[in-house]
């Protein structure tokens, strides 16, 4: 969408909003020129937009010619926040929700029948290394998303809303998994001798160095192998993670839990 002449807005820079507007500064995804950034509060991301040609809440006529208005407020908000800048968005302006649990059907019918585009973000695309759930019952508006956050994000396609409740349960919310896990391995290290910052350490560059490792295709049960020789010291601890299929559980139950929730909020 780089120099398109037709603004991208984004409503809303709190975690999820900064980090998408980090990854666009960092890609060029959005010409900044083409930014438009609704805040009411000063971020530092924000201002360093503005230095690159972004405008910060100007008047909402400039709205008009909006190709895509991106919501990043709060769930709870986003439909106050709609009644203020409904007057003066286009017709056809793409709707781009990134909130969790709110149905497509339901944005559209606070935007007046505006085509919407629902994307599941992490914040890794504030590094252009996120990944997005994407889904659309109109082609047009999947399209937008799609220009907006492949160049951020690997990006997954649904072509069944109701899956985005286990996308963002997988997905959304797993970055958070894995830094708990990141912290527990990290206070296990700390109950066997190691200093809190060697621990530290130690845990966070073995998540980098495990994230390397499946940036290809192949099995996950291939990697697990690669390091865990037979009667081996990885495979006695893999033996312990998982006695009774306590870890299998523990992360079937919080998927769970994260679905039931994102349900929940969808009404």
């Amino acid at each position: 969408m780089s120099g398109s002449g037709h603004p991208v807005v984004l409503q809303g820079v709190g975690r999820l909003g900064s980090a998408i507007l980090e990854g666009w500064l960092a890609t060029g995804a959005v010409d900044p020129a083409d930014l438009i950034i609704l805040t009411p509060s000063e971020k530092p991301v924000a201002e360093a937009a503005r230095t690159k040609g972004a405008r910060i809440n100007p008047p909402l006529e400039a709205l008009a010619n909006a190709r895509a208005f991106v919501i990043g407020v709060k769930p709870a908000k986003w439909l106050e926040a709609a009644q203020a800048v409904l007057p003066h968005l286009a017709p056809d302006a793409v709707i781009v929700s990134v909130m969790a649990g709110v149905r497509g059907e339901t944005i559209s019918d606070g935007y007046d029948d505006r085509p919407v585009v629902r994307v599941m973000p992490t914040t890794g695309v504030a590094q252009a290394r996120g990944v997005a759930t994407l889904w659309s019952a109109d082609a047009g508006a999947l399209k937008v998303g799609r220009e907006l956050f492949e160049p951020i994000a690997e990006t997954v396609l649904l072509d069944d809303e109701t899956l985005m409740h286990a996308a963002t349960a997988v997905s959304g919310c797993g970055p958070a998994y894995f830094f708990a896990f990141t912290r527990a391995l990290a206070e296990a290290g700390e109950a066997e001798g190691l200093s809190p910052e060697a621990a530290a350490r130690l845990a966070r560059a073995t998540l980098r160095s495990a994230a390397a490792g499946v940036e290809g295709d192949e099995a996950l049960n291939a990697l697990i192998d690669r390091v865990a020789s037979p009667g081996g010291v990885t495979q006695a601890g893999l033996i312990a993670l998982n006695e009774n299929g306590a870890l299998d559980h523990s992360v079937e139950s919080a998927v769970k839990a994260a679905v039931a929730k994102s349900t929940e909020l969808s009404g």
